[in-house]
């Protein structure tokens, strides 16, 4: 099981990506850190697609 995705503001206006409780990446912008969340997602899906079947 994979751990949950997410985006969180930081105080400083930029946003930083999470996965579980480690950070992924940050400094980024709103668009930047959804489009970085989509990709992951994207290949976490890939990947469970190839060992499903």
């Amino acid at each position: 099981m994979s751990e949950h995705i997410r985006v969180k503001p930081t105080q400083d206006g930029t946003y930083t990506v999470y996965r579980g409780t480690l950070a992924l990446m940050s400094g980024l912008t709103r668009l930047q850190a959804e489009r970085y969340e989509a990709s992951i997602a994207q290949r976490q899906r890939a990947a469970s697609a190839m060992v499903a079947g």
